[in-house]
């Protein structure tokens, strides 16, 4: 079985740093990437401030693959925001929601995800969940008792491997990015605790706050975060990209994950 490659994106609604939308630029960032799987973040849907384009739809076409959108935010019957799962493998849609949060105290953006299960080959199902958390810490605790509870992570049909990521706005050190590494593998540190690198914000990147979290047995090939001239003008966030092979997983069912040799990256860096 060849190695997987996702990505995952918080795109900030196609516009950049230099406050250009542009979706045709982030499909180009991500398609550079030649990734198999993308959880992307803060996508826009028939919003007046994007053109009332379908971001979703339009990344999907410009890569030629499938994509599934859930909105978290709903602006009346047509404007929709949220975050989407993008690939041309096979894939089953299990749950998509809007997370509990602060929106109905204070003003701050609901949170959602979505969980599809996807063919890898090999008779493999890769359960992936992409979610965008809050910005509080309380908040994002919450959050995860949701999504690590009986409906989403801890559901008998997510079994492992799983792949949960996207842009958990949690850092390494604060409760929240405890609370899942006492459950699952942060797979950039697991690749080599030096090399990992933050992914926001893009032009000088400070903090670590979107991840890709394992849980079951596959093997890292690589974990980049993508530094190149586009990607750091594209959005606000650089994309994370990691290269999991979960062949052993099929043969022997064990639950640990296992670091070996980079395969070629093509534009990616570790800057």
């Amino acid at each position: 079985m060849k190695s997987v490659r996702i990505l995952s994106y918080n795109v900030h609604a196609c516009v950049g740093i230099d406050k250009q939308m542009s979706p045709e630029r982030i499909a180009n960032v991500i398609e550079r990437c030649e990734p198999d799987i993308v959880a992307l973040q803060e996508i826009d849907v028939g919003r007046p401030r994007s053109g009332r384009i379908d971001q979703a739809r339009m990344l999907a076409d410009l890569l030629g693959m499938d994509v599934h959108f859930h909105p978290s935010t709903r602006i009346g019957p047509d404007e929709h925001y949220g975050d989407a799962i993008l690939t041309a493998l096979p894939y089953s849609m299990r749950k998509t929601g809007v997370l509990p949060g602060f929106h109905d105290r204070i003003k701050v953006e609901p949170r959602g995800a979505l969980w599809a299960s996807v063919d890898v080959g090999g008779g493999v199902a890769v359960q992936v969940v992409n979610t965008h958390l809050g910005v509080w810490p309380h908040e994002q605790m919450l959050q995860l008792s949701t999504l690590l509870g009986p409906d989403w992570l801890g559901h008998p049909d997510c079994r492992d491997p799983v792949v949960f990521l996207g842009d958990f706005n949690a850092p390494p050190g604060l409760a929240p990015y405890r609370r899942l590494a006492s459950e699952f593998v942060d797979v950039q540190k697991a690749w080599g605790e030096r090399k990992a690198k933050p992914t926001f914000p893009g032009r000088l990147p400070a903090l670590r706050i979107d991840h890709v979290w394992l849980r079951g047995q596959a093997r890292i090939h690589n974990v980049e975060v993508v530094r190149t001239p586009l990607a750091r003008v594209a959005s606000d966030h650089l994309p994370l990209v990691v290269d999991l092979d979960f062949g052993a997983h099929a043969a022997t069912g064990a639950h640990k994950t296992e670091r070996v040799g980079a395969r070629d990256t093509g534009m990616l860096t570790n800057g």
